[in-house]
């Protein structure tokens, strides 16, 4: 199941949900101006290598997933649905709207 929460929702569920990770799909640069503390940073401009680097992780855990806007990952959420991942939210806006805690 994909869904798209916003930050508020986000940082609720993510404050009650310990199998909680948080996944940032963009790249390294971008990284490099900031992101959510504790991400797991896996690029989905790399295309196979995104899906390998995906494949590993455990699928039964929940996934928040950021990229700078919103639309890269809602992309990765339905990848991720459709490789047996049962539960991702896409953050609504992303890291450009955020306003919650960042590390740079």
């Amino acid at each position: 199941m994909a869904e798209d929460i916003t930050q508020d929702k986000w940082q609720e569920l993510i404050s009650k949900d310990s199998e909680a990770v948080i996944l940032d799909v963009r790249s390294e640069e971008e990284v490099e101006d900031g992101f959510i503390p504790n991400m797991l940073n896996i690029d989905i401009r790399q295309g196979q290598g995104f899906l390998d680097e995906i494949e590993k992780l455990d699928k039964s855990k929940n996934y928040y997933v950021y990229c700078r806007s919103g639309a890269r990952s809602a992309q990765a959420c339905t990848l991720m649905g459709q490789m047996g991942f049962e539960t991702t939210y896409n953050l609504i806006g992303g890291f450009m709207n955020w306003d919650g805690e960042i590390e740079e």
